[in-house]
């Protein structure tokens, strides 16, 4: 069965030099040493567990001054590594405004990025602030998803006052506010959103263009309720997510693997409902031999959607629904 990892983080020093104040806390609230890997580590990783990984950018530079870990790298990473690295998620930081506006469209158009990643919490905002509209009108003309953290976070956890970060910032609540003002967005809750794991699953339920990867937990923690939910109700709004390196890779699979879910539910979580919904192709190619050969050729999604998505936008959303942006941005990768 294919294996697709939404939610998966680089692991090498440029990522870790990213966390800036954070990495020892992280290391804390993770129990293990929080140390950087080499790029042919994190690749030896995935392909060990025959894992197909879309690669996370990371940016809080306006909070920590740390530098981020960019749209750039995660691209150039993905690129270096085809068979291994599906696609990347490009990172903006909201509070530059018009600059974070032309940084979502270079990303798009020069990096080719699969969609967006917002970090609220350690961010310090919530994606539904009105200052925020053009920036996610933005991002919707151009046919691209969004992938937003949602529930508490290892980033400022023990810290005095979490170091001043609020965690009502990732709220299921503010991802139903900005599902709702951008139709025509697909917006992906990043993690299990404990506590608010059932506001979440209402969320998910009551916004057609709101989908949900369970990245960052082990699964044999779930709630009873997500787990009945992901065989029934959820099972075609679920996707699998690692937040690689939090978790080790093998423990996630197992474990998923004991949680007794039926062929029919697993591909959808570990691939098909991916393919659905970010468009990504029916199965990466892999080159001859197993090596990661090349830095161009991919297709899918993660050639971003950068041509002109067409048709009139109200509210920066892009006309049609998550269904019809879906197929708009496919149709614009074509033409690229």
């Amino acid at each position: 069965m294919r294996r697709v990892d939404l939610h998966a983080y680089p692991g090498t020093a440029e990522w870790i030099a990213s966390q800036g104040r954070y990495v020892e806390p992280l290391g804390r609230y993770w129990k293990k040493e929080w140390t950087p890997r080499t790029e042919e580590e994190v690749v030896a990783d995935f392909r060990a567990h025959g894992i197909e990984a879309l690669l996370v950018a990371f940016d809080i530079e306006s909070v920590t001054g740390a530098p981020p870990c960019t749209s750039a790298y995660v691209a150039g990473m993905r690129d270096r590594h085809p068979g291994t690295f599906a696609g990347a998620w490009g990172a903006v930081d909201p509070l530059r405004g018009v600059q974070a506006i032309e940084e979502a469209r270079r990303a798009v158009a020069e990096h080719r990025v699969l969609g967006f990643h917002f970090h609220p919490i350690m961010g310090r905002y919530s994606v539904d602030d009105p200052r925020f509209r053009p920036l996610f009108g933005a991002i919707s003309a151009l046919g691209v998803p969004v992938l937003v953290d949602v529930g508490t976070t290892g980033m400022g956890a023990g810290m005095p006052g979490g170091d001043g970060a609020v965690l009502r910032h990732a709220h299921p609540q503010a991802i139903d506010a900005l599902a709702a003002a951008f139709p025509g967005l697909t917006v992906v809750a990043a993690h299990p959103g404990w506590p608010w794991v059932e506001e979440m699953t209402a969320v998910a339920l009551h916004k057609g263009n709101v989908y949900w990867e369970l990245s960052g937990w082990a699964p044999k923690h779930f709630p009873a309720s997500l787990k009945t939910d992901i065989r029934g109700r959820l099972q075609d709004k679920i996707m699998f997510g690692s937040d690689y390196p939090s978790l080790p890779l093998d423990r996630l699979l197992r474990e998923w693997d004991e949680l007794g879910f039926s062929a029919e539910i697993m591909d959808k979580v570990f691939h098909a409902n991916a393919e659905r919904v970010l468009g990504l192709p029916a199965r990466a190619a892999r080159p001859a031999g197993g090596a990661d050969r090349g830095a161009a050729g991919q297709g899918g999604a993660d050639k971003g959607g950068g041509a002109d998505t067409g048709g009139a936008v109200r509210d920066g959303s892009a006309p049609g629904g998550p269904e019809e942006s879906g197929r708009i941005a496919a149709e614009a990768r074509k033409q690229r």
